[in-house]
């Protein structure tokens, strides 16, 4: 499963993270200095959803929050339980 957004193709970015110490000038240090920088990867928050496509068509997507909160999917209604007829 790839770390894709299915609506708007978002995919994880790459980044720094930088570990610093000493105390800051601000309160009363010599500065803040930096010790290690390392590669980190920023990944988008995918959820999985059952969203309907045309005509009652449902399927299940990978989709971001930002497209769910947006309102870019329709997710699918609940399923209705029907009983088997007895034989």
């Amino acid at each position: 499963m790839s770390k894709i957004c299915e609506i708007c193709g978002k995919r994880p970015a790459a980044g720094r993270s930088i570990a610093r110490r000493g105390l800051a000038k601000k309160k009363g240090g010599v500065g803040k200095k930096i010790t290690g920088v390392t590669r980190r990867r920023f990944l988008p928050n995918l959820q999985t959803v059952r969203v309907s496509i045309r005509r009652g068509v449902t399927k299940r997507m990978s989709v971001c929050t930002k497209c769910l909160k947006a309102g870019k999917v329709k997710k699918a209604t609940p399923r209705k339980f029907v009983p088997r007829p007895q034989a």
